[in-house]
């Protein structure tokens, strides 16, 4: 397992997107704490895990940011 920098990445890769091909590369973004996995295991696939679990679907994701919005423009 590595973990690089978000800016390592996109600087490099080529070098990590080979590197996925052996182990897995974890990149994290210093700001928030993002981080995505780039790897290959024997089924081609990620296995789930906790923050695959967290995830929402584009239309929940949709329906929030409308909310949001409508809140906003209530305030003013």
């Amino acid at each position: 397992m590595t973990v690089i920098s978000s800016k390592e990445f996109v600087n490099n890769q080529e070098k990590y997107f080979d590197m996925a091909l052996n182990e897995q590369v974890y990149v994290q973004r210093e700001s928030d704490n993002a981080v995505f996995v780039i790897s290959r295991d024997k089924k081609g696939y990620l296995k789930p895990d906790d923050d695959l679990r967290r995830a929402i679907t584009a239309d929940e994701l949709l329906k929030g940011i409308h909310e949001d919005i409508h809140k906003m423009f209530a305030k003013g």
